[in-house]
């Protein structure tokens, strides 16, 4: 089977898994995107595919005096990894500029979506704060440059896991708002030209490679990322706190939505 029939099929799969899980959950699905490498530009050939969306229950669910799940986990096995959160998660996520919301709202493989979503994300984009996301992606860069890429032979996958979060970091820090969810756009927009020929080759490379292969460290992207991990640690604790405290536009927009689903 060719790569582009396979790719077709799963998103047939993934449109069918959407279907079962609203109907079962009885929720309305407001978006579903894809959250992973396949969405950050640089899968290897047996990538699994992160279906993640974010769903509503009618007004009643929101309603009960007892604490109800904010979340469905709905499959996870070797090719599929399907997760929702509830609306009333993601805007409380919002609200702390929590970066997934945003990944989640710039994805460019959409597997469903709606009008309501646009106008939900027209709000969320308003709580975009830089000190909260640079520490998410600094956070993120450091937490797999310690856990993968220590030994003499590492996942070529886990360079790129740690070179786009630093380079979300950069286009935070000159354009000050949500970084693009594909690598090739900050790669083209941000990375320096010297490191562009090693990054180009490790693309290639990695194009070829399975999930678990390995190779050796890549001495030039070893010093940039030690670099840069001690920047954007020290300029993250630089920031001030540019988070909008303002409750009442994230409560706006929910109720909108529960009202117009009656």
């Amino acid at each position: 089977m060719k790569y582009e029939e396979y790719e077709g099929r799963m998103e047939e799969l993934i449109g069918q898994k959407l279907q079962e899980i609203e109907k079962k959950e009885q929720i309305k699905i407001l978006h579903a995107v894809e959250s992973g490498s396949r969405s950050w530009g640089f899968a290897s050939p047996d990538s699994d595919f992160d279906v993640r969306f974010i769903y509503v229950h009618p007004m009643e669910y929101y309603l009960r005096l007892q604490e109800e799940k904010d979340f469905i986990s709905w499959e996870l096995n070797e090719v599929l990894d399907i997760v929702g959160w509830d609306l009333f998660r993601v805007l409380r996520y919002a609200h702390k500029s929590n970066a997934t919301v945003f990944e989640w709202s710039a994805s460019p493989v959409v597997y469903d979506t709606t009008e309501i979503w646009e106008q939900i994300r027209d709000v969320i984009r308003g709580y975009f704060s830089e000190k909260s996301c640079m520490y998410h992606y600094y956070g993120t860069a450091r937490k797999n440059a310690v856990e993968h890429l220590q030994g003499e032979q590492v996942s070529y996958k886990k360079y790129f896991y740690v070179l786009r979060p630093l380079l979300s970091c950069k286009w935070i820090e000159e354009r000050s708002c949500p970084p693009p969810v594909l690598f090739s756009e900050l790669q083209e927009a941000v990375l320096e030209e010297d490191l562009r020929p090693a990054v180009q080759s490790l693309l290639e490379q990695k194009a070829r490679m399975l999930e678990s292969d390995k190779g050796e460290r890549i001495e030039a992207l070893d010093v940039y990322i030690e670099q840069n991990l001690r920047r954007y640690k020290e300029l993250a604790d630089s920031l001030p706190d540019d988070r909008d405290g303002d409750w009442e536009k994230l409560n706006e927009v929910f109720l909108n939505v529960l009202r117009r689903k009656q």
